[in-house]
């Protein structure tokens, strides 16, 4: 058997999440591979809306194992208010929520030192979700981290204190007034929350159902432009987010893994600062924000949006060798009466059609146009039954990427979704 991996090719919020909870059916494991709560998968179902931050989100259907993964940082927190908002609609976790032992914690100190450093930063801050993630990894990196499997080892407290302090002597450095202890009780209650569950050497789980014959779909966590080595560097996030992450992050083989499920938007969107090249500043891009509810799931916080990208797309398709591609919210661009892709960038007037090495140096994008379609498309259930345009929308697509468009989604629930490969 082999891993499937489903990830993000643009810059996060492609709708992973209900992508993953569709799919989970078919699958016998769902596995975080990395990130943290800075990740927010949305999935909507008997018109509820729920927010995952750091579960897999296979959880809501009852014979899967959902696995958190060693490439994952967790808040105990965030991770003890998301099993208790769960809990809540009657779904029980404890016979399958598996974490991994090598998984890093994020402590009270390294949120707060997430907000000092961006405080710090003023202008050129990176727009951090300052969920601790980014300390979080550097004290991984610099050997320093405390780890799922500490919680277990009787000198867990001396760990946590000398880390603590270790914080407290690089909040020197900043000029920004905090109150450690104010977090560290519901910190430690999330402790004891997540001691409840399967803590367990997740490497050789996963390896022992590939073996048993299981089926196992790997869920990543932001999007492939935000990688820590191939995104717009620096504003991108503090992991590797592109398929190779799952082997790392599961302790998996590269021959291990299958099909790559590339998800995408129809448009494309951006949180925080850094470059966005089909960027729409103006009414348009308003407007998808509002028809969109573009708003970011983990903070809330507005989403930049744009015209559909495919030189980041295509670059994304060749980093992750993705095999299929699903594209959601075609939903939003209903009502356009044309619509534009970007094809290529203008760099010190020149066209290339690949991504540079700095974002930044673009001058302008080079587009496309289409013609939109007026259709509301919230009630398809079969893809025949989607305007003439969008099909020359996804051939484009599929034409410019080689790579085929295998599901659309044509709304949040889960029930709105069109399966292409089987129509």
């Amino acid at each position: 058997m082999k891993v499937d991996v489903l990830l993000g090719l643009q810059w996060g919020d492609e709708g992973k999440g209900k992508i993953v909870d569709v799919l989970t059916p078919k699958y016998d494991i769902i596995a975080r591979f990395q990130g943290g709560p800075n990740a927010g998968h949305s999935l909507e179902f008997n018109q509820v809306k729920h927010i995952l931050h750091s579960i897999p989100s296979g959880i809501f259907h009852e014979n899967q194992i959902n696995l958190v993964g060693n490439g994952v940082v967790i808040d105990p927190v965030i991770f003890k208010e998301e099993v208790e908002s769960i809990m809540k609609l009657g779904v029980s976790l404890s016979e399958k929520l598996m974490i991994s032992r090598k998984a890093h914690l994020i402590l009270p100190s390294h949120r707060i030192l997430d907000a000092a450093s961006e405080a710090s930063k003023g202008i050129t801050k990176i727009g951090s979700t300052l969920k601790g993630i980014g300390p979080t990894y550097m004290d991984k990196t610099g050997r320093n981290g405390l780890r799922i499997g500490d919680l277990l080892e009787p000198g867990f407290q001396q760990k946590y204190q000398a880390l603590k302090q270790k914080h407290r002597d690089l909040l020197k450095l900043y000029d920004y007034e905090y109150n450690l202890e104010e977090g560290e009780e519901r910190w430690f209650e999330g402790i004891e929350e997540i001691k409840k569950y399967q803590i367990v050497d997740s490497e050789y789980e996963i390896n022992n159902f590939l073996q048993q014959g299981k089926r196992i779909l790997a869920e990543g966590a932001q999007g492939t432009m935000l990688d820590i080595d191939f995104g717009s560097y620096p504003y991108v996030t503090s992991s590797n987010t592109i398929s190779a992450a799952a082997c790392t992050g599961l302790g998996i083989a590269p021959n291990k893994i299958g099909e790559v499920f590339g998800v995408f938007k129809a448009y494309c969107t951006r949180v925080g600062s850094g470059p966005f090249p089909s960027e729409l500043a103006d009414d348009t891009g308003k407007h998808l924000r509002e028809k969109g509810s573009e708003y970011g799931a983990t903070t809330g916080r507005p989403r930049r949006c744009g015209w559909l990208d495919l030189v980041a797309l295509k670059y994304a398709i060749m980093l992750n060798g993705v095999t299929r591609l699903l594209m959601t919210k075609v939903d939003v661009l209903s009502g356009f009466e044309s619509l534009k892709i970007c094809t290529a960038y203008k760099k010190n007037n020149r066209i290339s059609d690949q991504v540079p090495y700095d974002l930044m140096e673009i001058s302008e994008p080079v587009y496309v146009e289409m013609k939109g379609w007026n259709q509301d498309l919230l009630s398809v259930r079969a893809v025949k039954d989607l305007p003439d345009e969008l099909h020359e929308y996804i051939r484009k697509i599929e034409n410019e990427t080689g790579v085929p468009v295998s599901i659309v989604s044509t709304g949040p629930d889960r029930e709105q979704i069109l399966f292409r490969d089987e129509q």
